[in-house]
């Protein structure tokens, strides 16, 4: 189960994710971050268990300027494997 927390100050938006990060959540992230605040974070760490949409979900909120703070380290690591094997195919 995924739990949400939102704190915004105007200018910043924290999203606090816990448990478990699905991809049918997907759109419920994405709905919370949608505030017009101009910088994003997404604390990731109480967030227990992800599948690879997320974490390309996750490379995508990168690439879109979003941070990604307390990234669990298996997180990061499937991060980094899925931007590497990425690069490999494009080229």
């Amino acid at each position: 189960m995924l739990r949400i927390e939102k704190d915004s100050d105007g200018g910043v938006t924290r999203l606090m994710l816990s448990g478990r990060i699905q991809s049918d959540r997907i759109a419920c992230i994405r709905s919370a971050m949608s505030d017009g605040c101009a910088r994003k974070i997404l604390d990731l760490s109480e967030v227990t268990l992800v599948d690879v949409t997320v974490i390309r979900f996750l490379i995508r909120c990168e690439e879109e300027g979003v941070e990604l703070v307390q990234c669990p380290p298996y997180v990061r690591e499937w991060v980094l494997r899925e931007r590497a094997e990425g690069a490999e195919q494009t080229v």
